[in-house]
C-alpha cells in the first residue's frame, strides 16, 4: 500500500473490482462524515472537486464511487485522475479480493455480476480484473478484502482514513500448507518446517494445531519456545517501523507442510503474542480444513 498524507484524503476517489466491498467501504466514508456519491458519471468528478475544493460547508469531504457500471467511459478515468491530482490533492482507492473469493461471493448472495452476460462469473471476474489493471496502478491505497469480514473492513477503512497520525495497523497471521503454495499476499513468510510433526503421532494426527494436545506436544520441544521468543522480538521491532512507512495492514505468514498443525498453533502463538503487546490481531487458518495427504 503506497502512503498518502492525510489533507489528501478528504478528496477521495474509490474503485475497485465487483464483489469486492466498495459499498461496504463507501457506506464507512459516510459514517466518517463524507460526503459520499455513489456511481458518479466520470464526467462530473471535476464538477464534485471544484465544490469540494472552494470550501462547500456540505463538501468538506467527499468520496465518490466510479467502477465498472459507468461502462466504456471508466476507460477515461485514469486521465482524468492524472489531470486532477496536478491540480490538487486527493487519493485513489481500489479496493480488490482474490478470483476465489469474488467467486464464492457472488455464489452466496445469488446476485449477477455486471459483466457475467454470457460467461461464468469467474470469466467475467477475470475480464473486469484485466480491464481495472490501469486504474489500480494508479492507485494510492489499494484494499484486499479477500479476509476481512465486513465488520473487519469498516474497521480497517476508519483506522486508515480517520485521525491525524500513528493509525493502528491491522495484522493478519496465517497458517498455510507449502503443499497448497505461499500465500501470493503475504508480507512475511516464516517455515516452521524445522518443528516436530504432530503428524507422524497417530493420537495427534486427526487434530488440528488449535487443539491442546497438538499445542502440547509441540511446545514440549525447546526450539518452538526458542523460535516463539525470538519471533515476538523480531515482530516488535519491525511493527513499528511499518506503521510509521504508512503500511496500514501486514500479512505474516507461517508455513508447514500441510498447513494443519504446526503452522496453525504457530499462528495462534503469535497472534496473541501480539495482541498482548497492544497490536490489532487475527489469526487466519487458510489450509486448516484441507484434506492431508
Amino acid at each position: 500500500m503506497k502512503n498518502s498524507r492525510l489533507h489528501s484524503q478528504s478528496f477521495v476517489i474509490l474503485t475497485g473490482l465487483s464483489g469486492s466491498g466498495k459499498s461496504t467501504v463507501l457506506k464507512t466514508f459516510e459514517d466518517l462524515g463524507y460526503y459520499c456519491v455513489d456511481n458518479l458519471p466520470v464526467d462530473l468528478i471535476f464538477t464534485l472537486s471544484e465544490l469540494h475544493k472552494h470550501g462547500s460547508d456540505e463538501i468538506r469531504r467527499a468520496a465518490l464511487l466510479v467502477d465498472v457500471r459507468e461502462g466504456a467511459q471508466l476507460k477515461r478515468l485514469p486521465a482524468i485522475y492524472r489531470k486532477l491530482r496536478r491540480q490538487r490533492a486527493a487519493t485513489l482507492v481500489f479496493v480488490e479480493a482474490s478470483d476465489d473469493t469474488l467467486v464464492r461471493r457472488f455464489s452466496e448472495t445469488r446476485r449477477p455480476h455486471p459483466l457475467a452476460r454470457d460467461v461464468p462469473v469467474r470469466q467475467a471476474v477475470r475480464w473486469e480484473r484485466k480491464l481495472m489493471a490501469p486504474i489500480r496502478r494508479l492507485a494510492d491505497v489499494v484494499i484486499d478484502t479477500s479476509r476481512f469480514t465486513v465488520h473487519e473492513l469498516r474497521q480497517f477503512v476508519t483506522r486508515r482514513f480517520h485521525g491525524a497520525d500513528g493509525q493502528p495497523m491491522l495484522i493478519s497471521v496465517v497458517s498455510f500448507g507449502y503443499r497448497f503454495g505461499v500465500p501470493g499476499d503475504a508480507d512475511l513468510v516464516f517455515d516452521v518446517r524445522f518443528l516436530p510433526n504432530p503428524h507422524f503421532i497417530p493420537e495427534l494426527r486427526a487434530y488440528s494445531g488449535r487443539d491442546a494436545r497438538v499445542v502440547r506436544y509441540i511446545r514440549s520441544f525447546p526450539q518452538t519456545r526458542q523460535f516463539l521468543r525470538r519471533m515476538e522480538s523480531l515482530l516488535a521491532y519491525l511493527i513499528p517501523h511499518y506503521i510509521r512507512e504508512g503500511k496500514s495492514y501486514l500479512t505474516i505468514a507461517l508455513g508447514c507442510t500441510g498447513g494443519r498443525h504446526r503452522s496453525v498453533m504457530m499462528a495462534e502463538a503469535i497472534s496473541r503474542a501480539l495482541a498482548r503487546r497492544g497490536f490489532s490481531t487475527k489469526a487466519v487458518h487458510r489450509d486448516v480444513e484441507k484434506p492431508s495427504a
